[in-house]
């Protein structure tokens, strides 16, 4: 017969959700980010998260949605999982695990509805490095960068910072502003017709002196992925 498990004979770990969401502003990446009010920290910017609690969240992905609604008021429209950081020397309060979401979303204004945070703002990401920021959060946001870099060289996810209808030329932008290199149009319109993601708006809009074609994305239309990078 098998004995019976008592939770309470180990140490359990500190767990949290920390979420990192980029926009594009003025052709500047920035990310989101909270300032805490309570230690540890305090005084400090940090990534949207918190600890997981058993009696409202079924599982992490629940977690993310909660404390980003509670400390900026922002839903995403989806949240990809980045990966687990974990260490004894992340947090002072002990060993903590946190499993990282990240994802892309088109600039709106936020608003903290927490008294643990002072306020919730887009921060560039190039001011980063001189920002008094928690934890190992730094690190998790150059990964999450990272990974942005790529998931913008081989798939269709730069749209999700786009508005509702857009040009070439705002989708060129923000996938240039994500790689930090320039990318041929023509490479782009090529992505934009095989990925069969997009339709025209029958609309244009004056760009640069010229009129430029408005598009949207189709209704349930697939995220598409491509073989090969982007040409830069």
């Amino acid at each position: 017969m098998m004995q019976d498990y008592d939770i309470n004979q180990f140490k359990n770990p500190l767990f949290t959700v920390d979420s990192v969401l980029f926009t594009v502003i003025d052709s500047v990446l920035n990310v989101l980010m909270v300032k805490r009010l309570i230690e540890p920290f305090a005084g400090r910017w940090g990534l949207p998260g918190g600890f997981v609690d058993v009696d409202k969240d079924d599982n992490t992905d629940m977690t993310a949605r909660r404390k980003l609604t509670e400390k900026t008021g922002l839903s995403p429209r989806y949240l990809e999982q980045l990966q687990v950081f974990s260490g004894i020397n992340r947090d002072p309060r002990g060993f903590s695990v946190t499993s990282a979401y990240y994802a892309l979303v088109a600039h709106q204004a936020v608003e903290t509805r927490i008294e643990t945070v002072e306020q919730a703002s887009w921060i560039s990401v190039n001011e980063l490095p001189n920002l008094a920021v928690a934890f190992d959060h730094k690190h998790i946001i150059d990964i999450a960068h990272k990974r942005l870099q790529q998931k913008a060289l081989y798939s269709m996810v730069p749209i999700y910072c786009c508005p509702d209808h857009f040009t070439v030329g705002q989708l060129k932008d923000v996938i240039e502003t994500i790689i930090e290199k320039e990318i041929q149009r023509k490479s782009l319109m090529r992505r934009i017709e095989s990925s069969d993601m997009f339709e025209f708006v029958d609309q244009k809009v004056q760009s640069g002196g010229r009129s430029a074609q408005l598009y949207r994305v189709k209704k349930d239309v697939s995220m598409a992925n491509f073989e090969r990078n982007l040409s830069v």
